[in-house]
Protein backbone atom coordinates (compact mmCIF):
# COMPACT_ATOMS: atom_id res chain seq x y z
CA UNK A 1 0.00 0.00 0.00
CA UNK A 2 2.90 2.42 0.75
CA UNK A 3 4.65 1.62 -2.55
CA UNK A 4 1.43 2.27 -4.16
CA UNK A 5 0.72 5.54 -2.35
CA UNK A 6 4.39 6.30 -3.13
CA UNK A 7 4.27 5.94 -7.03
CA UNK A 8 1.02 7.61 -6.91
CA UNK A 9 2.32 10.51 -5.29
CA UNK A 10 5.77 10.18 -7.50
CA UNK A 11 3.32 10.33 -10.77
CA UNK A 12 1.41 13.64 -9.60
CA UNK A 13 5.03 15.24 -9.03
CA UNK A 14 6.09 14.60 -12.37
CA UNK A 15 2.97 15.81 -13.86
CA UNK A 16 3.51 18.61 -12.03
CA UNK A 17 6.67 19.39 -13.30
CA UNK A 18 5.62 19.26 -16.64
CA UNK A 19 3.01 21.37 -16.50
CA UNK A 20 5.28 23.76 -14.69
CA UNK A 21 7.73 23.24 -17.31
CA UNK A 22 5.18 23.81 -19.98
CA UNK A 23 3.93 26.99 -18.55
CA UNK A 24 7.64 28.20 -18.87
CA UNK A 25 7.99 27.16 -22.41
CA UNK A 26 4.90 28.91 -23.37
CA UNK A 27 5.95 31.95 -21.66
CA UNK A 28 9.45 31.95 -23.76
CA UNK A 29 7.40 31.44 -26.66
CA UNK A 30 5.62 34.30 -26.34
CA UNK A 31 8.71 36.15 -25.42
CA UNK A 32 10.46 34.79 -28.43
CA UNK A 33 7.72 36.16 -30.49
CA UNK A 34 7.49 39.69 -29.11
CA UNK A 35 11.19 39.69 -29.02
CA UNK A 36 11.53 39.05 -32.60
CA UNK A 37 9.22 41.49 -33.45
CA UNK A 38 10.73 43.91 -31.58
CA UNK A 39 13.95 43.20 -32.86
CA UNK A 40 13.24 43.11 -36.36
CA UNK A 41 10.47 46.32 -36.17
CA UNK A 42 12.32 48.40 -33.97
CA UNK A 43 15.48 47.56 -35.24
CA UNK A 44 14.69 48.37 -38.38
CA UNK A 45 13.63 51.87 -37.38
CA UNK A 46 17.03 51.74 -35.36
CA UNK A 47 19.00 50.83 -38.12
CA UNK A 48 17.14 54.12 -40.79
CA UNK A 49 18.29 55.90 -37.96
CA UNK A 50 22.11 55.12 -37.55
CA UNK A 51 21.97 55.43 -41.67
CA UNK A 52 20.45 58.89 -41.29
CA UNK A 53 23.07 59.55 -38.73
CA UNK A 54 25.58 58.86 -40.66
CA UNK A 55 24.33 60.65 -43.80
CA UNK A 56 24.33 63.79 -41.81
CA UNK A 57 27.77 63.00 -40.56
CA UNK A 58 29.15 62.80 -43.62
CA UNK A 59 27.27 65.82 -45.29
CA UNK A 60 28.86 67.94 -42.56
CA UNK A 61 31.98 66.86 -43.10
CA UNK A 62 32.11 67.35 -46.66
CA UNK A 63 30.82 70.75 -46.37
CA UNK A 64 32.54 72.35 -43.15
CA UNK A 65 30.40 75.31 -43.68
CA UNK A 66 27.35 73.64 -42.84
CA UNK A 67 28.46 74.83 -38.80
CA UNK A 68 27.31 78.01 -39.46
CA UNK A 69 23.80 76.61 -39.26
CA UNK A 70 23.86 75.47 -35.78
CA UNK A 71 21.80 78.95 -33.93
CA UNK A 72 19.55 77.97 -37.30
CA UNK A 73 19.29 74.25 -36.88
CA UNK A 74 19.03 74.62 -32.71
CA UNK A 75 15.96 77.28 -33.30
CA UNK A 76 14.50 74.85 -35.73
CA UNK A 77 14.78 72.29 -33.06
CA UNK A 78 13.13 74.52 -30.03
CA UNK A 79 10.08 75.28 -32.33
CA UNK A 80 9.41 71.42 -33.56
CA UNK A 81 8.97 70.69 -29.77
CA UNK A 82 6.80 73.76 -29.58
CA UNK A 83 4.45 73.13 -32.14
CA UNK A 84 4.53 69.31 -31.05
CA UNK A 85 3.72 70.69 -27.59
CA UNK A 86 6.54 68.71 -26.21
CA UNK A 87 8.26 70.92 -24.18
CA UNK A 88 8.78 69.51 -20.99
CA UNK A 89 10.98 66.41 -22.16
CA UNK A 90 12.73 64.93 -19.85
CA UNK A 91 14.81 62.76 -22.37
CA UNK A 92 16.17 59.16 -20.71
CA UNK A 93 15.14 59.89 -17.00
CA UNK A 94 11.78 59.61 -18.74
CA UNK A 95 12.67 56.22 -20.67
CA UNK A 96 13.85 54.88 -16.99
CA UNK A 97 11.39 56.69 -15.03
CA UNK A 98 9.02 54.11 -16.71
CA UNK A 99 11.25 51.04 -16.39
CA UNK A 100 10.03 51.71 -12.47
CA UNK A 101 6.70 52.19 -13.20
CA UNK A 102 6.77 55.78 -12.39
CA UNK A 103 5.92 57.55 -15.50
CA UNK A 104 4.49 57.16 -19.09
CA UNK A 105 6.26 57.52 -22.16
CA UNK A 106 4.51 59.56 -24.87
CA UNK A 107 4.51 58.57 -28.00
CA UNK A 108 5.60 61.71 -29.90
CA UNK A 109 9.28 61.11 -28.07
CA UNK A 110 10.42 58.63 -30.63
CA UNK A 111 10.37 60.60 -33.79
CA UNK A 112 10.80 63.88 -31.83
CA UNK A 113 14.18 62.49 -30.97
CA UNK A 114 14.97 61.01 -34.35
CA UNK A 115 14.73 64.39 -36.28
CA UNK A 116 15.99 66.43 -33.92
CA UNK A 117 19.15 64.17 -32.96
CA UNK A 118 20.16 64.22 -37.01
CA UNK A 119 19.27 68.33 -37.13
CA UNK A 120 21.80 68.54 -33.89
CA UNK A 121 24.32 66.17 -35.47
CA UNK A 122 23.98 67.53 -39.34
CA UNK A 123 24.74 71.08 -37.94
CA UNK A 124 27.75 69.99 -35.86
CA UNK A 125 26.20 69.64 -32.13
CA UNK A 126 28.84 68.33 -29.45
CA UNK A 127 26.47 65.07 -28.74
CA UNK A 128 26.44 61.77 -29.27
CA UNK A 129 23.62 59.51 -30.47
CA UNK A 130 23.18 55.83 -27.89
CA UNK A 131 20.97 58.40 -25.68
CA UNK A 132 18.91 58.75 -28.20
CA UNK A 133 18.73 55.67 -29.29
CA UNK A 134 17.57 54.37 -25.67
CA UNK A 135 14.62 57.36 -26.00
CA UNK A 136 13.21 56.43 -29.05
CA UNK A 137 13.48 52.52 -28.50
CA UNK A 138 12.05 53.47 -24.91
CA UNK A 139 9.17 54.97 -26.18
CA UNK A 140 8.79 52.55 -29.78
CA UNK A 141 8.52 49.76 -27.06
CA UNK A 142 6.28 51.56 -24.43
CA UNK A 143 4.13 52.51 -27.56
CA UNK A 144 4.07 48.47 -28.60
CA UNK A 145 3.25 47.28 -25.15
CA UNK A 146 0.04 49.53 -24.80
CA UNK A 147 -0.84 48.65 -28.58
CA UNK A 148 -0.41 45.14 -27.40
CA UNK A 149 -2.63 45.89 -24.39
CA UNK A 150 0.13 44.38 -22.06
CA UNK A 151 -0.07 44.51 -18.34
CA UNK A 152 2.40 47.16 -16.56
CA UNK A 153 5.19 44.87 -15.74
CA UNK A 154 5.22 42.69 -19.62
CA UNK A 155 5.45 46.48 -20.97
CA UNK A 156 8.15 47.60 -18.73
CA UNK A 157 10.33 44.32 -19.75
CA UNK A 158 9.03 45.89 -23.66
CA UNK A 159 10.47 49.29 -23.25
CA UNK A 160 13.14 47.24 -22.31
CA UNK A 161 13.76 45.12 -24.92
CA UNK A 162 12.94 48.22 -27.54
CA UNK A 163 15.91 50.05 -25.93
CA UNK A 164 18.21 46.85 -26.42
CA UNK A 165 17.25 46.76 -30.13
CA UNK A 166 17.98 50.91 -30.74
CA UNK A 167 20.92 50.96 -29.28
CA UNK A 168 22.72 47.82 -30.75
CA UNK A 169 21.35 48.61 -34.39
CA UNK A 170 22.72 52.14 -33.59
CA UNK A 171 26.34 50.98 -31.94
CA UNK A 172 26.93 47.33 -33.13
CA UNK A 173 27.63 45.90 -29.63
CA UNK A 174 24.47 43.99 -28.96
CA UNK A 175 26.36 41.81 -25.78
CA UNK A 176 26.71 45.31 -24.03
CA UNK A 177 23.41 46.25 -25.29
CA UNK A 178 21.07 43.64 -23.72
CA UNK A 179 22.89 43.71 -20.37
CA UNK A 180 22.25 48.02 -20.42
CA UNK A 181 18.92 48.19 -20.39
CA UNK A 182 18.29 45.93 -17.92
CA UNK A 183 21.16 47.60 -15.71
CA UNK A 184 20.79 51.40 -16.31
CA UNK A 185 17.32 51.66 -14.25
CA UNK A 186 18.71 50.44 -11.00
CA UNK A 187 22.28 50.45 -9.62
CA UNK A 188 22.63 47.06 -8.05
CA UNK A 189 20.05 44.86 -9.22
CA UNK A 190 18.88 43.75 -12.98
CA UNK A 191 15.41 43.10 -14.33
CA UNK A 192 16.94 39.05 -15.08
CA UNK A 193 13.32 38.41 -16.33
CA UNK A 194 13.85 40.91 -19.19
CA UNK A 195 17.14 38.57 -19.81
CA UNK A 196 15.74 36.49 -22.73
CA UNK A 197 13.81 39.10 -24.57
CA UNK A 198 16.44 42.14 -24.41
CA UNK A 199 19.18 39.15 -25.69
CA UNK A 200 16.67 38.29 -28.36
CA UNK A 201 15.71 42.04 -30.45
CA UNK A 202 19.35 42.74 -29.40
CA UNK A 203 20.38 39.88 -31.03
CA UNK A 204 17.78 40.58 -33.88
CA UNK A 205 18.49 44.12 -34.19
CA UNK A 206 22.29 43.77 -34.88
CA UNK A 207 21.63 41.36 -37.83
CA UNK A 208 19.70 43.52 -39.10
CA UNK A 209 21.11 46.48 -39.12
CA UNK A 210 24.54 44.72 -40.44
CA UNK A 211 22.16 43.26 -43.47
CA UNK A 212 21.04 46.79 -44.03
CA UNK A 213 24.41 48.27 -44.71
CA UNK A 214 24.82 50.18 -41.10
CA UNK A 215 28.52 50.85 -40.25
CA UNK A 216 29.07 50.72 -37.05
CA UNK A 217 32.57 52.37 -35.44
CA UNK A 218 35.03 50.20 -35.47
CA UNK A 219 38.49 51.37 -33.10
CA UNK A 220 41.79 49.89 -34.47
CA UNK A 221 43.93 48.80 -32.15
CA UNK A 222 47.27 47.30 -31.65
CA UNK A 223 48.40 45.23 -29.47
CA UNK A 224 48.26 45.75 -25.80
CA UNK A 225 51.09 44.65 -23.14
CA UNK A 226 50.44 41.93 -21.26
CA UNK A 227 49.03 42.36 -17.31
CA UNK A 228 52.11 42.96 -15.00
CA UNK A 229 52.18 44.50 -11.78
CA UNK A 230 53.40 47.78 -12.61
CA UNK A 231 50.36 47.98 -15.31
CA UNK A 232 47.87 47.31 -12.84
CA UNK A 233 49.24 49.88 -10.68
CA UNK A 234 49.11 52.64 -13.53
CA UNK A 235 45.18 51.38 -14.43
CA UNK A 236 44.40 51.65 -10.51
CA UNK A 237 45.79 55.10 -10.60
CA UNK A 238 43.75 55.66 -13.97
CA UNK A 239 40.39 54.40 -12.89
CA UNK A 240 41.10 56.67 -10.17
CA UNK A 241 41.47 59.77 -12.25
CA UNK A 242 38.77 58.56 -14.15
CA UNK A 243 36.25 58.53 -11.64
CA UNK A 244 36.90 62.05 -10.38
CA UNK A 245 36.90 62.82 -14.42
CA UNK A 246 32.93 60.93 -13.85
CA UNK A 247 32.12 63.18 -11.43
CA UNK A 248 33.10 66.37 -13.21
CA UNK A 249 31.44 65.56 -16.15
CA UNK A 250 27.99 64.74 -14.60
CA UNK A 251 28.47 67.86 -12.77
CA UNK A 252 28.90 70.16 -15.10
CA UNK A 253 26.34 68.76 -17.14
CA UNK A 254 23.64 69.83 -14.43
CA UNK A 255 25.31 73.00 -13.86
CA UNK A 256 25.26 74.19 -17.09
CA UNK A 257 21.85 73.52 -17.18
CA UNK A 258 20.92 75.23 -14.41
CA UNK A 259 22.82 78.46 -15.20
CA UNK A 260 22.28 78.40 -18.72
CA UNK A 261 18.47 78.58 -17.82
CA UNK A 262 18.85 81.40 -15.40
CA UNK A 263 21.06 83.68 -17.46
CA UNK A 264 18.79 82.90 -20.94
CA UNK A 265 15.51 82.01 -20.18
CA UNK A 266 13.98 82.11 -23.75
CA UNK A 267 15.07 78.73 -25.31
CA UNK A 268 15.18 80.06 -28.22
CA UNK A 269 18.18 82.82 -27.52
CA UNK A 270 19.22 79.89 -25.07
CA UNK A 271 20.19 77.34 -27.64
CA UNK A 272 20.99 79.90 -30.62
CA UNK A 273 23.69 81.07 -28.05
CA UNK A 274 24.93 77.86 -27.50
CA UNK A 275 25.06 77.37 -31.17
CA UNK A 276 27.46 80.78 -31.51
CA UNK A 277 29.63 79.63 -28.87
CA UNK A 278 30.30 76.22 -30.63
CA UNK A 279 31.04 78.06 -34.06
CA UNK A 280 33.51 80.43 -31.93
CA UNK A 281 35.64 77.32 -30.60
CA UNK A 282 35.41 75.87 -33.90
CA UNK A 283 36.75 79.19 -35.77
CA UNK A 284 39.67 79.65 -32.44
CA UNK A 285 40.69 75.77 -32.97
CA UNK A 286 40.89 75.93 -36.72
CA UNK A 287 39.28 72.49 -36.60
CA UNK A 288 35.47 70.65 -35.92
CA UNK A 289 36.94 67.88 -33.45
CA UNK A 290 34.58 69.18 -30.88
CA UNK A 291 31.77 69.07 -32.94
CA UNK A 292 29.91 65.97 -33.37
CA UNK A 293 30.63 62.95 -31.62
CA UNK A 294 33.73 63.03 -32.06
CA UNK A 295 34.69 59.27 -33.59
CA UNK A 296 37.89 61.18 -35.26
CA UNK A 297 39.54 62.06 -32.02
CA UNK A 298 38.81 58.85 -30.65
CA UNK A 299 40.61 56.88 -33.35
CA UNK A 300 43.45 59.50 -32.72
CA UNK A 301 43.89 59.11 -28.99
CA UNK A 302 43.84 54.79 -29.17
CA UNK A 303 47.25 55.86 -31.72
CA UNK A 304 48.48 57.41 -28.85
CA UNK A 305 47.82 60.87 -30.46
CA UNK A 306 45.76 63.60 -28.05
CA UNK A 307 46.24 67.54 -27.31
CA UNK A 308 45.83 67.93 -23.64
CA UNK A 309 42.92 69.77 -23.09
CA UNK A 310 40.33 67.95 -25.59
CA UNK A 311 38.94 66.25 -22.70
CA UNK A 312 37.76 69.02 -20.97
CA UNK A 313 36.61 71.18 -23.78
CA UNK A 314 34.44 67.94 -24.62
CA UNK A 315 33.27 68.21 -21.63
CA UNK A 316 32.18 71.98 -21.42
CA UNK A 317 31.03 71.40 -25.82
CA UNK A 318 28.43 68.72 -24.29
CA UNK A 319 27.81 70.42 -21.55
CA UNK A 320 26.67 73.65 -23.86
CA UNK A 321 25.00 71.71 -26.57
CA UNK A 322 22.59 69.09 -24.80
CA UNK A 323 21.69 71.47 -21.66
CA UNK A 324 21.11 74.45 -24.17
CA UNK A 325 18.13 72.05 -25.78
CA UNK A 326 20.20 70.04 -29.03
CA UNK A 327 19.15 66.43 -28.51
CA UNK A 328 22.11 63.44 -28.61
CA UNK A 329 23.46 61.30 -26.11
CA UNK A 330 26.20 61.66 -23.77
CA UNK A 331 27.62 58.28 -24.27
CA UNK A 332 29.60 58.43 -27.01
CA UNK A 333 31.34 62.19 -25.65
CA UNK A 334 32.25 59.44 -22.82
CA UNK A 335 34.03 57.76 -24.85
CA UNK A 336 36.05 60.87 -26.18
CA UNK A 337 36.58 62.35 -22.99
CA UNK A 338 37.92 58.66 -21.13
CA UNK A 339 39.43 57.93 -24.85
CA UNK A 340 41.62 61.34 -24.82
CA UNK A 341 42.27 61.63 -20.68
CA UNK A 342 43.53 58.40 -20.93
CA UNK A 343 45.87 58.99 -23.94
CA UNK A 344 47.12 61.87 -21.97
CA UNK A 345 47.82 59.85 -19.16
CA UNK A 346 49.81 57.28 -20.57
CA UNK A 347 51.97 60.15 -22.15
CA UNK A 348 52.48 61.47 -18.69
CA UNK A 349 53.40 58.46 -17.13
CA UNK A 350 55.03 56.87 -20.31
CA UNK A 351 52.84 53.20 -20.43
CA UNK A 352 51.25 52.34 -23.17
CA UNK A 353 48.96 55.71 -24.37
CA UNK A 354 46.95 53.25 -26.11
CA UNK A 355 45.95 50.91 -23.60
CA UNK A 356 45.64 53.98 -21.35
CA UNK A 357 42.79 55.46 -23.76
CA UNK A 358 41.13 52.39 -23.88
CA UNK A 359 40.62 51.69 -20.36
CA UNK A 360 39.60 55.79 -20.50
CA UNK A 361 37.02 55.15 -22.64
CA UNK A 362 35.10 52.33 -20.73
CA UNK A 363 35.99 53.61 -17.40
CA UNK A 364 34.44 56.88 -17.92
CA UNK A 365 32.05 55.19 -19.26
CA UNK A 366 31.23 53.00 -16.31
CA UNK A 367 31.63 56.25 -13.66
CA UNK A 368 29.03 57.88 -15.84
CA UNK A 369 26.25 55.43 -16.34
CA UNK A 370 26.94 53.27 -13.18
CA UNK A 371 26.95 50.09 -15.25
CA UNK A 372 30.26 47.90 -14.64
CA UNK A 373 28.82 45.21 -16.41
CA UNK A 374 27.77 46.83 -19.76
CA UNK A 375 31.18 48.58 -19.28
CA UNK A 376 32.86 45.14 -19.79
CA UNK A 377 30.94 43.95 -22.39
CA UNK A 378 31.57 47.05 -24.21
CA UNK A 379 35.47 46.63 -23.72
CA UNK A 380 35.13 43.17 -25.07
CA UNK A 381 32.82 44.06 -27.83
CA UNK A 382 35.03 47.09 -29.11
CA UNK A 383 38.71 45.86 -27.99
CA UNK A 384 38.54 42.23 -29.23
CA UNK A 385 38.93 41.19 -25.76
CA UNK A 386 42.60 41.60 -25.23
CA UNK A 387 43.66 42.00 -21.34
CA UNK A 388 40.47 42.41 -20.08
CA UNK A 389 42.32 42.29 -16.69
CA UNK A 390 43.03 45.85 -16.99
CA UNK A 391 39.93 46.73 -18.27
CA UNK A 392 37.92 45.04 -15.20
CA UNK A 393 40.48 47.02 -12.75
CA UNK A 394 39.58 50.45 -15.26
CA UNK A 395 36.04 49.86 -14.42
CA UNK A 396 36.03 48.32 -10.94
CA UNK A 397 38.08 51.13 -9.66
CA UNK A 398 35.55 53.42 -11.65
CA UNK A 399 32.44 52.39 -10.92
CA UNK A 400 33.72 52.27 -6.86
CA UNK A 401 35.06 55.43 -6.60
CA UNK A 402 32.80 57.66 -8.81
CA UNK A 403 30.04 57.38 -5.54
CA UNK A 404 26.24 58.15 -6.22
CA UNK A 405 26.99 60.88 -9.25
CA UNK A 406 25.31 59.75 -12.80
CA UNK A 407 24.14 61.18 -15.92
CA UNK A 408 20.35 60.51 -15.19
CA UNK A 409 18.44 61.49 -12.22
CA UNK A 410 15.72 58.90 -12.33
CA UNK A 411 18.83 56.32 -12.03
CA UNK A 412 18.57 54.43 -8.80
CA UNK A 413 20.98 53.29 -6.57
CA UNK A 414 19.18 50.40 -5.20
CA UNK A 415 22.26 48.72 -3.57
CA UNK A 416 25.49 50.81 -1.48
CA UNK A 417 28.39 50.96 -3.76
CA UNK A 418 30.46 50.02 -0.45
CA UNK A 419 28.47 47.79 1.23
CA UNK A 420 26.07 44.90 0.67
CA UNK A 421 23.32 47.56 2.00
CA UNK A 422 19.74 48.39 0.82
CA UNK A 423 19.94 52.14 0.37
CA UNK A 424 17.37 52.97 -2.52
CA UNK A 425 18.21 56.44 -3.62
CA UNK A 426 18.27 58.52 -7.28
CA UNK A 427 21.74 59.93 -8.48
CA UNK A 428 23.24 62.64 -7.51
CA UNK A 429 23.00 66.03 -9.93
Amino acid sequence: MDAKRIWTHGRIRALRCLIHTLSHLRLFLRWLILSLVTGLGIGGIGSLFALCMTKAVTLRTEHPWIMFFLPAGGILIVLLYRLFRYQNDRGTNMVIASIHAEGEIPWKMAPMIFISTVITHLVGGSAGREGAALQMGGSLGAVLGRRLKMCDTDRRVLVMCGMSAVFSAGFGTPLAAAIFAMEIGSVGVMYYAALVPCAISSLTAWRLAVFLGVKHDNFAIGTFPELSIPGALWIVLLGVLCAGLSVLFCMTLHKTNTILKKTLKNPYIRIAAAGCILIAVSLILGNQDFLGAGVPVIERALEGRVVWYAFLLKILCTAITIEAGYKGGEIVPSFFIGATFGCLFGQITGFSPELCAAVGMVAIFCGVTNCPISSMLIAFEMFQFQNPAYFLIGVAVSYMLSGYYGLYRDQRIVYSKYEPKYINRHTKS
